[in-house]
């Protein structure tokens, strides 16, 4: 009977899978092209090759052959018609005219009415252009084209050819059955011809010797493969360094290649780079800037230019019409000097360091070399004095939604020496599992308000000369004070705050901050009876975690480094971010007596912590994006409670972390946390556990499903430690000869909803391997996985998770 079933279900699946692929829409005449390949030897980058098929297959699923989006572009154009769009939007047009002259004399809904006129048709253009929705969602059939194959060859050898290899061969070899066509790409690359011999030709002495002393930082190595994107940035090298130079209209087209292929023997290439002299000139002008201008309220121009008064300070002539800036502030972030040779990276880092001040709404600065003489202008426009921001949104931290209102005041230039203030409040109600239940649901309530002051300068005793030089790296000091409460089932915090911090950058993807001082006043009450009891039972087995609810004064100090490439985050390219966190709590607490903090009865801490956290995405086609995070850290007490601020502990679990445990609900080690009932004696998830080691990484491969809707397959792993032995949580300390039989690993799926303002994310975790059951247990299909204490009941093995943006 078994063996009927398997039969019947072979033949339903050759029936109807080809139709799933869409082939029920080709032509008498016509194959589907169903699958193309490039195979090639070690050192040919085939995502490369792939980037210039002239057409693609249809988008599969992944495993299963069954490509939907054909289906939904014919679904759409059975019921697409250009005609009757087209009429529609003469409809349009007409509707709004018409609505637009009979409230002509009143400007504000002439605009108003034009602004919904001009929507309405946008929307059907893009229909008439594009086709509807289910054709934009979709694709038409993939037909195989032997002149698509002819031109995907073309392309492969002439990009060979670009990369060296002038002697390439790329060859196809055809997969038929009666509907489909597989097409596999077989590249011979040969014999890549190498960089003998490179050269500059250039009659300008002065140029000669600028590229002579450069030439460690040549795109254009000996031995090296011959590439035509190697020249391009040889080209862009060169002019950047001329215009570094003072060559103030040096421009890209004087540098020129000439390629030689013959030279010194077979597969060698010489390269000559030639720059050319200008028409006009004859020879190519050394600009040194003659004067600097500021011009820092140019967006006040109904006034006359002559009524602006003129300053002079550090070589800048500030103009202005009433005095808002400080002049010694403002030069330090202005590197154009007078006197000194014209410099593009000067003038870009002069823009980019005044933009990162928050004054002003734009920075322009351009040149004018009229009568020979080169004269800067930097025109600023500055920012309203005042603003007030409002934001209403959902947040998700621990896997429940809630609302969230902030509203935030700043006000600009305070004290006329670019400093800033800002008065921040927050109103947040979120759906969270209580530390001692994961059953239910309850509103965990966060209101916090903090005012801040920022200097664009280091407040420190450093000398005038220092603090000019730092004026490249962004520097900014702020002051901070705050208040925090938190109200949740278990407890109700509250938290006052106050921290002296100081951030700069040395490049454009590259920030450090370090707080100084990071002081905490912390007041807890418990009000769940069942909490307490948890706590006492843990103090009672030596567990101090109580210690972390008594009212406590909390110091550190914090360094952070954040490398961010290409804009990770904002870029779907291949980019990648790492960041490390270094904080010493309770260090000046080593250096005087700690008696007054008795007197107050305030529990005090003392401790190590680090944490690092490395992501990347690694984009594999159009469609598809590989991404993956590690992230690890140690927090290690010294202070005679033994104990971290319960903000400091590390978590295992949730929507971000491992997503097949609840949040916090994870670890620590193989600790197996039980609770007697009814039934008898089941795992039970109900408390938050705490850990002073972490380890956990993920990886996700996320891919376009139809529209604005994307799906994503991951696995997650990881656990949390104790640094010491536990005795109320056995299995929970870290020890090397185990741990890495105590990662836990989870898998799932989820989906996307990219709506441009937000990304609404929901995945569901698997439990594949639990290192809290016994070790022949742990893998998801070892015989037993279900038995008691973790039936499927209590143990959870699918989690759900509600997320706002990328997990990472």
């Amino acid at each position: 009977m078994r063996i009927v079933q398997r039969l019947s279900l072979l033949i339903l699946l050759v029936y109807f899978l080809p139709g799933c692929l869409g082939t029920k829409y080709l032509e008498e005449d016509q194959k589907l092209l169903y699958k193309q390949q490039i195979k090639a030897p070690k050192g040919i980058d085939k995502e490369e090759l792939a980037e210039l098929y002239v057409q693609r297959p249809n988008r599969q699923f992944p495993i299963i052959p069954f490509s939907p989006y054909v289906w939904f572009y014919y679904h759409g154009r059975k019921r697409y018609d250009k005609i009757d769009y087209t009429k529609k939007k003469e409809h349009i047009r007409e509707k709004w005219n018409g609505k637009i002259n009979a409230v002509q004399g009143k400007p504000k809904k002439v605009i108003r009415y034009q602004r919904k006129r001009d929507k309405k048709l946008a929307k059907v253009d893009k229909t008439i252009e594009e086709g509807n929705v289910w054709m934009r969602w979709g694709e038409p059939i993939s037909t195989y084209s032997p002149a698509n194959t002819q031109a995907n060859i073309d392309r492969f050898e002439l990009y060979l050819s670009s990369k060296g290899y002038f002697l390439a061969r790329v060859d196809s070899a055809l997969k038929t059955t009666t509907k489909r066509v597989s097409v596999t790409y077989t590249v011979s690359p040969r014999q890549a011809y190498t960089i003998d011999t490179s050269f500059v030709q250039v009659q300008d002495t002065a140029i000669h010797q600028l590229l002579l002393e450069s030439q460690a930082a040549s795109t254009l190595k000996k031995g090296d493969n011959y590439d035509q994107d190697k020249l391009s940035k040889e080209r862009e090298r060169i002019d950047l360094l001329l215009k570094d130079n003072g060559y103030f209209d040096f421009s890209r087209q004087y540098v020129e290649f000439d390629v030689d292929t013959s030279f010194n023997g077979s597969q060698k290439v010489a390269i000559r780079t030639r720059i050319s002299e200008p028409l006009s000139r004859g020879y190519h002008k050394v600009f040194t800037v003659d004067s600097v201008n500021f011009t820092t309220d140019a967006n006040l121009n109904l006034l006359p230019d002559s009524l602006r008064r003129q300053e002079y300070y550090e070589g800048i002539n500030y103009r202005y019409f009433n005095k808002e800036y400080n002049k010694k502030i403002l030069s330090r972030r202005v590197f154009i000097e007078k006197d000194g040779l014209y410099s593009r990276s000067n003038t870009f880092s002069t823009q980019r360091q005044l933009a990162n001040l928050d004054i002003f709404r734009f920075i322009n600065i351009n040149y004018d070399s009229t009568g020979g003489k080169l004269v800067a202008n930097v025109f600023t426009s500055p920012l309203n004095r005042y603003q007030w921001s409002n934001e209403v949104g959902v947040n998700v931290t621990q896997g429940f939604p809630g609302p969230f209102y902030n509203v935030s005041f700043k006000k600009r230039n305070v004290f006329q020496g670019m400093e800033i203030f800002e008065m921040n409040g927050r109103v947040g109600i979120e759906g969270v599992a209580p530390a001692t239940d994961i059953d239910d649901v309850y509103a965990s309530t966060e209101i916090g308000v903090n005012a801040s002051l920022t200097f664009p300068q280091f407040l420190f005793p450093i000398s005038a000369a220092a603090k000019d030089r730092l004026g490249r790296i962004n520097p900014k000091t702020r002051l901070l004070a705050g208040f925090n409460y938190t109200r949740r089932p278990e407890y109700i915090r509250e938290n006052f705050n106050f921290s002296n911090t100081y951030t700069w950058q040395n490049r454009n993807n590259t920030q450090y901050q370090f707080s100084l001082t990071d002081v905490s006043i912390i007041n807890s009450a418990i009000t769940e009876q069942r909490f307490q009891d948890r706590l006492d039972t843990l103090e009672q087995n030596g567990n101090r975690l109580i210690n972390s609810f008594l009212p406590s004064f909390v110091s550190s100090m914090i360094f952070s480094a954040t490398w961010n490439f290409n804009s990770y985050g904002l870029n779907f390219s291949n980019s990648s971010f790492f960041r490390l966190f270094l904080e010493s709590g309770g260090t000046t607490l080593n250096l005087v007596n700690t008696d007054f903090l008795a007197r107050e009865s305030l529990e005090f801490y003392k401790y190590l912590k680090i944490n690092a956290d490395f992501r990347k995405t690694n984009p594999i086609n159009q469609n598809t994006t590989l991404a993956y995070r590690i992230n690890a850290g140690i927090a290690k007490p010294y202070s005679e409670n033994r104990v971290l601020p319960y903000e400091k502990y590390f978590f295992a679990g949730g929507s971000n972390g491992i997503r097949a445990w609840r949040p916090r609900r994870l670890g620590p080690g193989s600790y197996t946390p039980l609770d007697s009932t009814e039934t008898g004696v089941l795992v039970n998830y109900d408390f938050e556990q705490q850990g002073e080691i972490l380890l956990e990484g993920s990886v996700e491969l996320r891919k376009n499903l139809i529209g604005f809707i994307d799906y994503a397959i991951f696995m997650d792993f990881g656990n949390i430690w104790m640094i010491r032995e536990d005795g109320s949580r056995p299995g929970a300390q870290f020890k090397l000869d185990r741990f890495f039989r105590e990662i836990a690993v989870g898998g799932g799926m989820g989906l996307r909803f990219d709506f441009s303002f937000l990304v609404l994310r929901l995945d569901a975790g698997l439990k594949l391997y639990d290192p809290a059951r016994p070790r022949s247990r742990r893998f998801i299909l070892s015989p037993g996985f279900y038995d008691a204490p973790f039936t499927a009941e209590a143990s959870e093995p699918i989690v759900l998770n509600i997320g706002i943006g990328y997990p990472f």
